[in-house]
């Protein structure tokens, strides 16, 4: 019994001894989880109260440096832009201003080019400012302007083009008056005269009425007024509005495809593109040739799209030329634009309005074979009956419709082909 009690007791001391030790070790924990580090110290207890949480909501570039010039507190988009490396300022320019403003205390500006972090591309350009941050750190805020840049620089082109385009008819116009002023007694000269008068005033408005449209699909929303539009409609608008063109040049406009599609969007910005789409064909095509609108439905992914292909047998576009024709007053052919009243807008406003619609336009096009432009656009809900719509305007026919030579250049081959494509 007593060597029983003796383990007994030993046990209950070791117990003891146990339970101290390791209270005196939470104590320890928690005196060194309460004692400041090296870190925070840098850090929470330099800067100034509420200035991080400021630093963190800022949409610019943010950098405090203390008066060794490391860095205690930077944001993200700082490391993104590469502006820190290795916790120290690494655009000398922007730690030269730093210095000089913990000298003095004035707050600096200055505007610098930064090359991007994966050397490939346009410099950054950047708006840099340096202000005191308190009596020993200093506060470098940098602003990235690339994109402010980028749109400025379009911005001024634009203007410029637009300036140069309307000087010429203005100019024509002023010439021909003082003509008309000069030939007064003759009457077959001022007759002339008053016909070029005539076209360089149709010219200016086009050009006006142009860059309104062009105005209005950039700035408006086309889903505020989205209504369900019918292709065949839009298509049936297009040929009127190009059937003076076509007569006089003897242009035979064949239509095909599926009928009673439908496309979700506004329906004037939908008429105006598809009706620029097929004035370009009609105005860049030789006489007596044919102008071809064909119209099916296209599966993808994210929902059904309605594909509108507009094909003509003109003049073709080069590979190089094919980069940029969709760019604000780029022309192929000044000289034939001019003559043929374009102003050099109609693919512009086709593109912002396939793109506002989420679509895509397309061309193909080879020098001396002609051009295909293809107008994809998420297609409308359908009939709740899951049948298509085969009502029809007038305008768009089927390929059942055509000659054997149209029916061979839709790919046609017997009525019930709906969805004839294309063939340049």
């Amino acid at each position: 019994m007593d060597v029983n009690a003796a383990v007994a007791a030993a046990a209950a001391l070791a117990g003891l001894c146990t339970g101290v030790i390791a209270m005196l070790a939470f104590r320890w924990s928690e005196r060194e989880q309460s004692r400041p580090t090296r870190t925070s110290l840098h850090t929470d207890a330099v800067l100034p109260p509420g200035v991080d949480t400021v630093l963190s909501v800022l949409r610019s570039s943010a950098v405090v440096l203390d008066e060794d010039d490391t860095v205690v507190k930077a944001s993200s988009a700082a490391y993104a832009l590469g502006l820190v490396r290795g916790g120290r300022l690494a655009v000398e320019p922007m730690l030269a201003m730093a210095r000089d403003t913990r000298r003095d205390g004035e707050i600096r500006q200055v505007e610098l080019d930064l090359p991007r972090r994966s050397g490939r591309g346009e410099a950054l350009a950047v708006s840099a400012r340096v202000a005191p941050l308190g009596s020993r750190l200093v506060l470098l805020l940098v602003e990235d302007m690339t994109e402010a840049r980028r749109i400025e620089a379009v911005r001024r082109d634009f203007v410029a083009n637009v300036s140069h385009e309307l000087k010429t008819p203005v100019g024509a116009l002023s010439l021909l008056s003082e003509a008309v002023m000069d030939a007064a007694d003759d009457p077959e000269a001022v007759e002339r005269f008053a016909g070029r008068m005539q076209g360089e005033a149709t010219r200016l408005t086009s050009l006006v009425q142009e860059l309104i449209d062009l105005s209005r699909v950039q700035n408006d929303d086309p889903l505020e007024d989205a209504e369900p539009v019918r292709v065949d409609e839009l298509v049936a608008e297009a040929m009127e509005r190009c059937r003076q063109q076509a007569g006089a040049k003897q242009i035979n406009i064949a239509t095909g495809g599926t009928a009673g599609l439908r496309v979700w969007g506004h329906r004037g910005q939908l008429a105006a593109a598809l009706g620029n789409l097929v004035e370009n064909a009609v105005n860049y095509s030789p006489a007596r040739t044919r102008v071809g609108i064909a119209a099916r439905r296209m599966p993808a992914a994210g929902g059904d799209l309605i594909e509108v292909t507009v094909t003509d047998q003109g003049i073709g576009i080069s590979e190089k030329d094919r980069e940029r024709i969709f760019e604000r007053f780029y022309r192929v052919d000044p000289a034939r634009s001019r003559a043929t009243g374009g102003t050099g807008l109609g693919l512009a406003i086709v593109k912002h309005v396939a793109a506002s619609h989420g679509g895509e336009v397309t061309v193909w096009s080879a020098e001396g074979q002609g051009s295909t432009f293809t107008l994809r656009l998420p297609e409308a809900a359908r009939p709740k009956s899951g049948r298509p719509d085969t009502g029809r305007s007038g305008a768009l026919i089927g390929p059942e419709d055509l000659d054997g030579e149209d029916r061979l250049r839709y790919g046609g081959t017997d009525a019930s082909d709906t969805a004839p494509e294309v063939i340049p």
